[in-house]
């Protein structure tokens, strides 16, 4: 049987399987802190939970950019708020408190 480059591929891919693919995370934490959120951008698979947690000195709040998917009350030095994705798609956020503290939710199937 002759081997070519794409059997080879082929057969490379079979062995290494899952390894080669990257599965998204099913959770991630945001932290705030110094007025920033960190990590700015994550991305999940679909029904994975997002949990930001308030490491801050001051309040912050976590606001969906189109101001209704999700919403925090305010959270105070170490109160977290969580929100599950179940649809892909990018889904910017930001404090209504400090407007200039942005991130974004990037959804999509592993």
């Amino acid at each position: 049987m002759k081997i070519t480059p794409i059997l080879a591929t082929a057969i490379a891919l079979a062995v290494a399987g899952p390894a080669l693919v990257r599965a998204q995370p099913a959770a991630a934490t945001v932290t705030i802190d110094n007025f920033a959120f960190d990590a700015q951008t994550v991305t999940v698979a679909p029904g994975a939970t997002v949990t930001w947690v308030n490491n801050d000195d001051a309040p912050h709040t976590v606001v969906a950019d189109d101001g209704k998917s999700f919403r925090s009350k305010v959270l105070d030095t170490g109160e977290k708020f969580s929100f599950t994705f179940m649809s892909a798609g990018t889904f910017g956020y930001f404090c209504s408190i400090h407007p200039h503290m942005v991130g974004k939710v990037v959804v999509k199937a592993p």
